[in-house]
C-alpha cells in the first residue's frame, strides 16, 4: 500500500496530479477506506472555501484610503 501525502491528494482533488499519480490514487481509493476519508475531508474543505465571502473591515478600508490620500504625489 502506497502512502499519499496531503499534497498528493490536493493535487488529485484539483486535477493537477500527474497521470501516474492519478491512476495510483484512483486504484488506492478502491480499497483504502482511510484514504477515502482523508479525501472526503479535503473535498469538504474545498467546498467550504468556495462558499466563503470575506470583506475587509470598514476601518481597514478607511485606513488604506487615508494613507493613499496622504502619500499622493504633488503635481507641480
Amino acid at each position: 500500500m502506497t502512502n499519499f501525502s496531503p499534497e498528493d491528494l490536493i493535487l488529485f482533488l484539483y486535477k493537477e496530479s500527474s497521470p501516474e499519480l492519478t491512476i495510483a490514487i484512483e486504484e488506492a481509493l478502491m480499497s483504502d477506506w482511510t484514504l477515502n476519508e482523508k479525501l472526503a475531508v479535503l473535498k469538504a474543505s474545498h467546498e467550504r472555501l468556495n462558499t466563503l465571502i470575506e470583506s475587509p473591515r470598514t476601518a481597514t478600508v478607511l485606513n488604506i484610503l487615508r494613507y493613499a490620500d496622504q502619500t499622493q504625489p504633488v503635481n507641480s
